[in-house]
């Protein structure tokens, strides 16, 4: 007979939020039952984030040792074991992955499908033959990358994200299309570890960052040796002798280059096919699946979490979708998403992390009301010292001090936004940033400089010298 499932929860989808998802619920007394057809963990574990910090990390390492001669160090030339960095990556990966695994989430008591699901109706879901009719489903299929229909690309040999981490020797020369984050970091990465790379990008590097912020992480590439090739589109690929090429316009004229290896990492696609979204009126686009404020699709019984509900696409966003979920279906706790303080992280050396709008955007919204607050890297001490100097912390404020956003290109980005992604996230003004006592050296300095000089103009004014003056008179 058929097997019939009645859960409070159906979890499609094993990555991050639908992890935290089945985690969070079954530990709160709610029957789950969670689907993936593929590897536990999803694409964050197994070809994301952690095996491409991974490889960062022995990148930076090779980097660094190289790079010791601005202290007074010399050191013998190094070697890189690109089989045992290989070995590196996958270890971390196996390291995190039982904590992902089948077994602890059925540990937990959640029951775990391994197969692909569909649905079959509305309110009923199919996988490995097994019925579910939930009293609510999560959809958090997550994204896959996007291959662009470039002439000949079907019979080039390229590489993605999800088969570049299985290279077991060191690719001689890397072509890589797409100047994004993931491009930029896998770029990088390479670098470091021997291979010439060459960047082939239709627009500027990290478009969607702040220019001048972008503009940091560009030089360090160039300096470190990658060859940045931008405004080129990108018309045909083709394989020859083992190797690539690429075809590229730019300014209007045909240009070529030629490498061993292609990486694409021009974007991601939202996985939104062969669910069945259809019978189930739960209304999608190629882009992700449209969901409410309360990430709840067009069919009231199915919510859509993470890069499938088709908007910022990272781990941490699934996973504040996911608390989102729990208090909706679990409590019936009425809960928004709001996206406004969500910071993101490019992992290049330097690292390049935003929360908020950019300059250009808050000049779209807000005119000339705003307000531009710098902070270099090179007025702060610790970097001195450590001597990375070649950074920016760059926040947008309102004239009456409301954070807008703020960007940070320099070492350690990641980890001096967060300053800003809670003074944002809890409605702090500059003021609170500009008040606190920072210890010293630490590069967060740069932060509270950046923030103080919004009081600068006011401070040292003839106005506030003339209030001195007078004072003054009564001792």
């Amino acid at each position: 007979m058929t097997e019939v499932l009645k859960p409070d929860l159906c979890v499609i989808g094993a990555g991050s939020g639908g992890l935290s998802v089945a985690a969070g619920a079954v530990q709160m007394g709610a029957s789950v039952v969670l689907i993936e057809k593929g590897p536990m963990g999803g694409d964050c574990l197994n070809f994301g984030c952690v095996p491409s910090k991974a490889l960062l990390a022995a990148g930076h390492a090779a980097h660094s040792y190289s790079d010791s001669s601005k202290f007074g160090i010399s050191r013998p030339a190094s070697t890189v074991d690109f089989q045992a960095v290989h070995d590196h990556v996958q270890g971390v990966v196996a390291g995190i992955a039982p904590h992902d695994s089948v077994e602890r989430f059925e540990g937990l008591g959640v029951r775990v499908i391994q197969g692909a699901g569909e649905f079959t109706s509305p309110k009923e879901v199919t996988a490995n033959g097994i019925i579910i009719r939930a009293r609510r489903f999560v959809v958090a299929t997550g994204s896959s990358a996007f291959v662009p229909p470039i002439d000949g690309l079907a019979t080039t040999p390229y590489l993605i994200n999800e088969t570049i981490f299985n290279l077991t020797e060191a690719p001689e020369h890397l072509i890589v299309i797409g100047g994004g984050p993931i491009g930029c970091e896998l770029a990088q990465a390479h670098r470091h570890l021997g291979c010439q790379v060459t960047v082939v990008e239709a627009m500027q590097l990290l478009p969607k960052d702040d220019p001048e912020l972008a503009d940091v992480v560009r030089s360090s590439l160039l300096a470190q040796g990658v060859a940045l090739i931008e405004g080129a589109l990108v018309k045909s690929t083709s394989s020859e002798g083992g190797g690539v090429t690429v075809t590229f316009e730019r300014d209007g004229k045909a240009e070529t280059i030629s490498g061993s290896h292609l990486l694409v990492a021009v974007g991601r696609k939202a996985n939104v096919d062969n669910l069945g979204l259809g019978t189930a009126n739960i209304k999608h686009t190629p882009r992700g699946i449209d969901v409410n404020s309360g990430l709840r699709t067009s069919n009231q019984k199915v919510y859509a979490i993470g890069d499938c509900a088709g908007g910022l696409q990272f781990t941490h966003v699934a996973g504040y979708h996911a608390g989102i979920v729990i208090r909706s279906a679990l409590f019936r706790l009425p809960a928004k998403a709001d996206h406004r303080a969500v910071p993101w992280v490019t992992y290049t050396d330097p690292e390049l992390a935003q929360v908020g709008l950019t300059e250009t955007q808050a000049r779209e919204r807000h005119g000339g009301s705003i307000r531009v607050l710098s902070g270099p890297y090179e007025d702060n001490d610790r970097a001195r010292v450590q001597r990375m100097t070649k950074g920016l912390v760059k926040a947008i404020v309102s004239k009456n001090g409301i954070i807008l956003g703020c960007g940070i290109a320099g070492p350690q980005a990641g980890e001096l936004i967060q300053v800003w992604v809670l003074a944002m996230s809890q409605g702090l003004k500059i003021g609170s940033i500009a008040s606190m006592v920072a210890p010293y050296p630490t590069l967060g300095e740069v932060s509270k400089r950046a923030a103080g000089s919004f009081y600068t103009t006011s401070l040292f004014s003839e106005r506030t010298r003339k209030v001195v003056r007078f004072l003054s008179r009564f001792g």
